[in-house]
């Protein structure tokens, strides 16, 4: 197994074509803004996807970037009254450990927090999961290369 320099695991966490395979499930496609290759700090991208059953849109902003140790991503428009996520990045002798912080408030007061409890909390761990599992396979497989490019990633 290889371990991945930081800096391939931190791009692929901002790639917007990873994201699409990593959320295949529920047919999420970048529609506005960044829609493919990488996101950088002040830039935006809208989702469409199916959750629940339900067509929604998304906009995210990359509000925060310091590469490649840290950025954090926050819903400017969308179905959550609020949503930050941030992701960390450290090296640990030759691997990198990725923490992704998900924050996020529902609408609808006390019914929101109740339907957090019953259904969101799991229902986003899992999605982050599953792209963290993506994240990972592409990083230690030879994936990334085809997912980054050497000039828009600068090294």
């Amino acid at each position: 197994m290889k371990h991945p320099p930081i800096e391939i695991c931190f791009d692929l966490s901002r790639s917007i074509d990873l994201h699409k395979i990593s959320t295949k499930q529920t047919g999420e496609e970048a529609i506005e803004g960044v829609t493919s290759g990488l996101i950088s700090l002040n830039e935006t991208v809208t989702w469409r996807a199916k959750h629940f059953g339900v067509w929604q849109k998304l906009i995210t902003k990359i509000t925060e970037y310091q590469r490649p140790i840290f950025f954090a991503d926050e819903m400017v428009k969308g179905a959550f009254k609020a949503f930050r996520h941030e992701h960390h990045f450290e090296e640990i002798g030759e691997e990198t450990l990725m923490i992704d912080y998900f924050e996020f408030q529902s609408p609808f007061g006390i019914v929101g927090k109740l339907v957090n409890r019953i259904v969101l909390i799991e229902y986003m761990t899992n999605m982050l999961e599953i792209r963290n599992q993506v994240i990972k396979e592409a990083a230690e497989s030879d994936k990334w290369k085809e997912l980054l490019n050497e000039t828009e990633i600068g090294w």
